[in-house]
């Protein structure tokens, strides 16, 4: 698809794509090795903590997040906290890795911008208006997987060459 754009764009799509993909990648590896300060990562205390909201002008000890009982409700189920550790940590690599090499980058997208919407939901942080990291995150993750972006440099444009990917049409859904 490198060849139907102009070369600026491809070049910006796959940057933006390097660079989103880096970012969860780090996020994913960061809580994996403990480098934010040698503890093991664990969503209880922020699934407990930091789920009340904030809305502008809003006292901070005010619970605004009409969801917060729901969170705070899985942060008290240990074997829940050990899954959504898991899928928390697991996702930003396995989203990370796919988005940055390009490879099922349709699917890893939208699996982005998933989590994100989960995260943005979670905290329910509007104080400084609506467009927090989570949101930038999601929509560029959801960009990312309208344009295509495995397309552009990614495994992805390798992949649909194949004579496998060819009589299989719908793994165009999964890549690009």
């Amino acid at each position: 698809m490198e060849g139907t754009k102009a070369p600026g764009v491809a070049k910006g799509i796959a940057l933006l794509r390097i660079a989103v993909g880096g970012g969860f990648l780090f996020a994913g590896l960061e809580k994996f090795f403990e480098w934010g300060g040698g503890t093991a990562f664990n969503a209880a205390g922020f699934l407990k903590n930091a789920t009340g909201g904030t809305l502008p002008g809003s006292d901070p000890k005010t619970i605004v997040n009409p969801t917060h009982d729901f969170w705070v409700g899985l942060a008290g189920n240990a074997g829940l906290v050990g899954l959504i550790n898991f899928l928390v940590v697991f996702g930003e690599i396995a989203i990370g890795a796919a988005i940055l090499i390009g490879l099922a980058t349709r699917f890893a997208s939208y699996a982005g911008v998933l989590m994100m919407a989960l995260f943005y939901v979670a905290s329910f942080s509007f104080a400084n208006g609506p467009f927090n990291q989570q949101f930038m995150y999601g929509i560029t993750c959801l960009v990312l997987a309208i344009v295509g972006a495995g397309e552009y440099y990614g495994l992805d444009a390798i992949l649909d060459k194949t004579a496998f990917v060819k009589r299989a049409p719908a793994l165009r859904y999964v890549l690009a």
